[in-house]
This record gives C-alpha cells, sequence and structure tokens, in this order.
C-alpha cells in the first residue's frame, strides 16, 4: 500500500480518536522525534492569512523536500494594537495554527528560546523595528514580511542593526515570483527597457499609502527593471494611483495602484527582444521555498539595497502626492531617512 496513503489515514485517524495535531496540541508527537536543530521555526505575529499558510505548508505530514524539513514549531501572535483587521484575525489564526502543533508563546524572548529561525509576520509595519531588534541580537535569521517597517527610516534601522549584528535578514512581497517575473529578470526578453505592474492598493491610514498593499505591485516592477531609479512622480486619485519611475538610464517604469472595479496583479515588460506580460499569481509557495533556502544556507535572495531602494520609491511616492505630483529625486528622500535616523 502506498506510504503516503498510510500516513494519511494516520494523521485522520488519530484527530478524530483525540490524539493527533490539532487536539494533542503537540507537533513532534506524530513522528515521534524532536524536530532537529536548526530547523526549529518561530513566528511573531498572528494578524495575517501568511502565518496560516505557512504553517499549513510546512507542519503538513506530505511538505515536500524542497523544504528541508524545517517546521513551524512556537508562535508569538501579538500583532497590530489599532489596525482592526488585523486584530479580529489574531484569536481564529492563534486556534488554526495550534492545530497544526505549534506552541504558543507569551513573548518574543520566549519564542527565541525555542526556535532557530524566525520569520516576522507581524501585518502592521509600525512594529517591526521593536520586534526584529531582539531576534537580531540573538543572533537568529530572520524573514521579514512585508513591509518591511511603516517608514524608510525604520527599514534602514532594520538593515543596519542586522548589518551590525551581523546577522542575515531579508523581505519580499510573494509577487517577486509571480509567473514570468523571474524569467524576465534573467534576460527572456534581453534587457527591461521599460515595464508597467499593477497591483490591488487600498490605503490604510496607519501606513503611507503604498507600504500598506501597493507594495505588491512596487516590488514586481523593480523585480522586472532592477535597481536605479532616480525620481519618482505620482498622480492620485481615490480610485487609483498611477506613479512613474524614472531610472537612471532614462528608462521608465510605472505601477498602477487599484483601489475600484477588479482587483489583480500582474504587469507587462517591454525588452530589447520582446514584449512580455506575467503570468497569474498563483501561491505563496516560491517565496516559501527562497525563504527555507536562505534559512539553510544564510545567502539572502534580495539584497538589503535592493529592498530600500523599493521603499524610497514608495516614500518618494508619498512626498510626490503631497506636493501634487511633482517629480522627487530618491536621493534626498533617502537622505532625509538616514538623517531622521541619526536624531
Amino acid at each position: 500500500m502506498n506510504k503516503n496513503l498510510n500516513r494519511r489515514n494516520f494523521v485522520k485517524t488519530a484527530a478524530v480518536g483525540g490524539i493527533g495535531l490539532g487536539l494533542a496540541g503537540n507537533f513532534t508527537s506524530l513522528y515521534g522525534k524532536s524536530i532537529p536543530e536548526g530547523k526549529r521555526i518561530g513566528i511573531i505575529g498572528l494578524d495575517t492569512s501568511h502565518s496560516v499558510a505557512y504553517t499549513k505548508t510546512l507542519n503538513s505530514p506530505d511538505a515536500g523536500p524542497e523544504f528541508s524539513g524545517f517546521k513551524i514549531v512556537a508562535a508569538y501572535p501579538k500583532g497590530s494594537n489599532d489596525i482592526k483587521s488585523s486584530v479580529d484575525r489574531i484569536p481564529g489564526y492563534t486556534e488554526e495554527v495550534k492545530k497544526y502543533g505549534v506552541e504558543i508563546v507569551n513573548s518574543i524572548e520566549e519564542l527565541i528560546s525555542k526556535v532557530d529561525v524566525v520569520l516576522l509576520e507581524t501585518n502592521d509595519g509600525r512594529l517591526h523595528r521593536e520586534q526584529a531588534i531582539p531576534v537580531l541580537k540573538a543572533g537568529k535569521r530572520m524573514f521579514i514580511d512585508k513591509p518591511v517597517a511603516a517608514s524608510l527610516t525604520d527599514a534602514i534601522a532594520i538593515f543596519d542593526t542586522a548589518k551590525k549584528y551581523n546577522v542575515p535578514v531579508f523581505s519580499s512581497s510573494s509577487l517577486r515570483y509571480i509567473a514570468g517575473a523571474q524569467e524576465i529578470a534573467h534576460g527572456s526578453i534581453g534587457k527591461v527597457l521599460g515595464a508597467d505592474t499593477y497591483s490591488p492598493s487600498p490605503i490604510e491610514k496607519t501606513h503611507p499609502d503604498l507600504f500598506w498593499y501597493g507594495i505588491h505591485g512596487v516590488e514586481t516592477l523593480f523585480t522586472l527593471m532592477g535597481k536605479g531609479c532616480k525620481s519618482v512622480s505620482r498622480t492620485f486619485t481615490d480610485n487609483t494611483d498611477v506613479v512613474v519611475g524614472v531610472w537612471q538610464d532614462n528608462r521608465i517604469g510605472t505601477f498602477r495602484g487599484i483601489r475600484s472595479g477588479k482587483g489583480g496583479y500582474g504587469g507587462t515588460a517591454f525588452g530589447e527582444k520582446g514584449i512580455q506580460t506575467l503570468g497569474e499569481f498563483k501561491d505563496y509557495n516560491t517565496l516559501l521555498i527562497k525563504i527555507i533556502e536562505f534559512f539553510n544556507t544564510g545567502k539572502v535572495p534580495v539584497p538589503a539595497e535592493d529592498t530600500l531602494e523599493i521603499f524610497a520609491f514608495m516614500e518618494a511616492a508619498q512626498v510626490s502626492k503631497l506636493k501634487k505630483g511633482a517629480s522627487v529625486d530618491i536621493e534626498s528622500v533617502m537622505a532625509k531617512a538616514k538623517k531622521n535616523l541619526k536624531k
């Protein structure tokens, strides 16, 4: 009989009998052994669906070899204090991950003592700096989900702290791995001469506009175009954003943020050898595989300087909005953020 089928039947039977993952609350009991040191993941923040999605994938008995045996063993549920959509999720998501054998702990310090690496998943970027620092001081490799922070200044501070303690850390939107983006970035249509991307971009009053959700489409744009944006201008209406970036070599990239009508993710790249439209976003697994590779090797798939330029682009877009669409120099925005950091 198929071994995988036998294992699935065992899980189902055990759960009904009260000794499975969900009712026992002990992930290691299913396998009869502890998770090996180095493979234990902790989550900070159960106010986002990403936490549940990653737990379901990694803690499944059928998790594939691409996940290298890593398991989520503990979570500190605290997320946003005042973003209602996030706060309201925490109780339900906490119960959901407990079904997969995840221990709920009372502090980040307690979490750190039980895990080897960390997923910082808190939906509220305003908390990321204070939540990230104890992890970095403890020397734990960490993935920070979008947004890295709710300001460019805090994002710089996080990466500076990681450098100070010599701890690898990276952040990425899952849309960096939308169908076709990596192929284009690696030359499928030659040098990318320009690109247009789009994504939903609802506004959350606690964050600069694009930091909350528009970051998905902005990161897609930078995945296609690469670094080197020098200036940003933004046209804003209640229903739509159009943000135009001019790169150092005079290439132009645009992001459209959608706030009415049908939403979606995608874009088009214009290259030396062809024009290519991106495919659909499918799931989080491609990013999760990159995270696991990072946990294994310590090699970051997205350098800090790439992420910081994305955040400088979004902060420049915020300034442009305040200036009624005027062009804003990226270097000036970065310099101001670094100056704020020294205060």
